[in-house]
């Protein structure tokens, strides 16, 4: 996908690595997931905020995977932590796991999901050529 990262010099550059906005070329068609939780198929979730965001990235691939899509077609994520002290956790997941234009992001801190042990909801929106 040939996507362009939108990063005007007139606004203060990103904190860290995002695009401030990514334009989608006409012609494309996007694929929403719902927030991904920290959990695996039977039941484990890890109590680390990077093991979390992992497996939530790994849950979007499986979603995006469904239509065609992979990480790599993200061009939006929203994140939510519990603490401060998930963000950096989080943030070296999705460094690993976002293409090579980072996506348009936001990361906030919320008090806490429907169970305790979750620290990190991810959701993304992805864009592809239409076939």
């Amino acid at each position: 996908m040939t996507r362009r990262a939108l990063s005007p010099p007139s606004i203060h550059p990103p904190f860290a690595r995002y695009s401030h906005g990514i334009a989608v070329p006409a012609g494309h068609r996007l694929v929403v997931t719902s927030g991904q939780l920290g959990i695996t198929a039977d039941g484990v979730i890890p109590p680390d905020a990077e093991a979390q965001a992992d497996l939530c990235f790994a849950a979007i691939a499986a979603i995006l995977a469904e239509d065609g899509l992979s990480l790599a077609d993200i061009v939006r994520l929203n994140a939510y932590v519990t603490g401060r002290e998930h963000m950096q956790g989080y943030m070296r997941a999705r460094d690993r796991h976002v293409g090579d234009t980072p996506p348009a992001s936001t990361l906030v801190i919320v008090s806490g999901f429907t169970r305790p042990e979750f620290v990190v909801e991810i959701e993304a929106i992805a864009a592809a050529p239409a076939p």
